[in-house]
């Protein structure tokens, strides 16, 4: 299976693309893909680092594994494509942003504006078998993003790392805390957000001022 990553990430992936690991994964990918129906699009598996270049990075969303219905995953977290309804987490960032920076609800469900303004929308598993959430953990996707996380901790600087819920907290021990923002908060799930783990977290404001701060010009959400 081709791996089709934007050139941008070469570099710093070079070495981690021809770990025994990684070539192991593609060929397990390939024979789920060519048995099974699975999400998303063999050629949208790696759209979160297609769409976001490495010189742009600035913010980096952790999710953790495809939407496993018919017509949703598109390669970048929480996003779903533009002709599909919005999931309720999706629908909880919307509210959360609104409430937070003073502006209308967004009504594009589809992330990649996000994603080219510098935006990693990036799921720790990066594939799923359709109507099994969690079906494709275990192959080894956490080891690449793990390490992909670490790798943008080490060659980067001043990148705002959003980590909501329980799974993504335990990915902040990957990150180096003197150089970056961590930002944590519950999932905006509902099970999560109407327990009031979610609303009022003002990570999209505190991700500006930061940004901003250092210069970099801030995410139009």
């Amino acid at each position: 299976m081709k791996t089709n990553i934007n050139k941008s990430w070469n570099k710093i992936l070079e070495k981690e693309l021809k770990k025994d690991y990684f070539i192991s994964l593609l060929k397990t990918t390939e024979i789920n893909y060519n048995n099974k129906t699975c999400f998303p699009e063999k050629s949208k598996i790696f759209s979160a680092l297609n769409h976001c270049s490495f010189e742009n990075l600035k913010v980096v969303i952790l999710g953790q594994d495809p939407y496993h219905g018919i017509n949703q995953a598109n390669g970048l977290s929480f996003s779903v494509n533009s002709n599909e309804k919005a999931p309720p987490s999706l629908k909880n960032i919307f509210i959360e942003i609104k409430n937070d920076l003073n502006t209308t609800i967004r009504t594009n469900n589809d992330l990649t504006d996000w994603a080219s303004q510098g935006v990693l929308l990036l799921n720790s598993v990066l594939s799923v078998e359709k109507g099994k959430p969690g079906s494709h953990s275990k192959i080894g996707w956490e080891i690449f993003t793990d390490n992909l996380i670490k790798l943008i901790s080490e060659h980067k600087t001043n990148i705002v790392f959003m980590l909501w819920g329980g799974y993504a907290k335990k990915k902040e021990k990957l990150i180096n805390e003197n150089i970056h923002l961590i930002l944590k908060t519950g999932h905006p799930s509902p099970l999560s957000a109407n327990r009031g783990y979610w609303f009022g977290n003002k990570h999209f404001s505190k991700c500006k001022s930061f940004l901003t701060e250092n210069n970099i010009k801030p995410i139009a959400w």
